[in-house]
């Protein structure tokens, strides 16, 4: 009888301890895992937050120049659209008619672009016929305001032209009118900070160069 009571106590003693290594076992598991799996969220979670503000840090960056840029390229653009506008009626060329829609084609997407920009900093946005003198950066000692820009004299002759005329004449303003252009974008493309504006600077002076050298052709320069 004895024997039976001690064995029985001895059974209940080892089930007892199993059962309590086990649970210790089990509740030390958890808690290591539940630890690491909230350290790992929590810097998975802390280090995409700075992957993301550093991005929209370096998305939304710009500077005075940058601001100058768009606040000059856009009626600089605006003048070309008006000469540009002028060709399909004046011109007898096939050659200055196509050169004029392209440049019509490149430069209104380019104006509202930029405009939006503008927008976006609290800027403000050149009005079509605004003065240049107005605009930051517009300080050009040959009197008309910006780079390339023509006056209201040189935009009478070309309105009141036509025929070879007007082919000659446009094109002449507008290699000069370019050239300006690809001086502003040089600037940019040197001291800008915002992306997306000195990557349209790099497109202007590509696409602007390679116009020149169209147009000279076409007045037979080279």
């Amino acid at each position: 009888m004895r024997n039976t009571r001690t064995l029985t106590r001895r059974a209940v003693l080892t089930a007892a301890t199993v059962t309590a290594a086990l649970v210790l076992t089990a509740c030390g598991g958890d808690s290591g895992s539940d630890s690491e799996s909230t350290g790992s969220a929590g810097s998975d979670k802390s280090a995409s937050s700075s992957a993301s503000a550093g991005a929209d840090a370096a998305a939304g960056a710009h500077n005075a120049q940058d601001v100058s840029f768009a606040q000059g390229m856009i009626p600089h653009h605006q003048q070309a659209l008006e000469m540009a506008k002028l060709a399909a009626g004046r011109a007898s060329s096939p050659k200055v008619k196509d050169l004029a829609a392209r440049i019509e084609k490149a430069q209104d997407p380019e104006i509202k672009t930029m405009s939006g920009w503008l927008t976006s900093w609290g800027e403000d946005v050149p009005a079509s016929g605004d003065s240049m003198e107005s605009m930051p950066g517009m300080d050009h000692s040959d009197g008309s305001g910006m780079a390339g820009m023509m006056d209201p004299a040189d935009m009478g002759k070309l309105e009141k032209a036509s025929g070879a005329d007007f082919d000659t004449m446009f094109l002449t303003m507008m290699i000069d009118h370019h050239k300006g252009a690809v001086e502003m974008a040089n600037t940019e493309q040197s001291k800008g900070k915002y992306g997306a504006a000195t990557s349209m600077a790099g497109d202007i002076v590509t696409a602007q160069t390679a116009e020149i050298t169209e147009m000279n052709k076409i007045l037979g320069k080279n």
